[in-house]
């Protein structure tokens, strides 16, 4: 009994190893990238479907808007956006995970990091994304949107502008939202809403981005207020 704890204690301090050395890769190569938006959805879309097509075409407009591309690094809306990027001649960065069934990097991804664990990898879109656009996905997809929104609601990361693309797909989830979260139950505020737009137009999600960056103060100006009011309060 004395022995199997050893080794599984063994087995639990290499795995600290593992885990700094994902986020040691991570930060390293994230940060010799440009600003970036990450794009998330169903890695299940087919290349022929006009979703794909309609992510090629906001990855497209991201670059020309300053912007590189990041994703999941894999198939469908994740390819998609990468391709879109690609083509264009801007950033276009894949965050892969290993996964009990295979899933190939798309080819379209300039810089590719992989990853052994969800929580790293989490980290990485967070840290290194200037905003995040939510196209039709799932459990996955979900999994992204409502801890990017969880964060930022509990101002454990700043304000970040977040897209929820095609308003068909997302509408029932928004009426539960709405109707049993915040109305019946009011597990949220009503200023909760306002954490997130709603488009199915790609000049309008990327425009929805380019503005909030652009009503943002810069870093010197937001440090420069910071002191005025520190000195305001001696």
């Amino acid at each position: 009994m004395r022995k199997t704890q050893v080794i599984e204690g063994l087995r639990d301090t290499w795995q600290v190893f593992r885990v700094m050395a994902e986020f040691v890769e991570g930060f390293d190569t994230l940060s010799k990238t440009g600003k970036a938006v990450a794009i998330f959805g169903s890695a299940r879309t087919p290349p022929d479907s006009p979703l794909y097509k309609t992510t090629m075409e906001v990855a497209r407009k991201l670059n020309e808007a300053g912007y590189g591309v990041v994703t999941g690094g894999g198939p469908g809306i994740m390819e998609a956006g990468n391709r879109g990027a690609f083509e264009a001649g801007g950033e276009s960065v894949g965050l892969g995970i290993d996964l009990p069934m295979e899933q190939e990097p798309n080819i379209y991804c300039k810089t590719l990091v992989e990853f052994r664990y969800f929580f790293i990898r989490k980290v990485m879109f967070v840290k290194y994304s200037q905003g995040f656009i939510f196209m039709p996905g799932g459990y996955g997809t979900l999994d992204e949107m409502f801890e990017v929104l969880t964060l930022v609601q509990t101002l454990k990361i700043r304000k970040i502008p977040c897209v929820m693309f095609n308003m068909k797909y997302w509408q029932g989830l928004i009426d539960w939202i709405k109707g049993t979260m915040l109305a019946q139950y009011q597990h949220i505020n009503a200023e909760d809403l306002d954490l997130f737009h709603r488009t199915d137009d790609p000049d309008d999600a990327v425009r929805y981005i380019v503005d909030f960056h652009k009503k943002m103060p810069k870093a010197s100006q937001k440090s420069r207020a910071m002191g005025r009011s520190a000195r305001d309060d001696d």
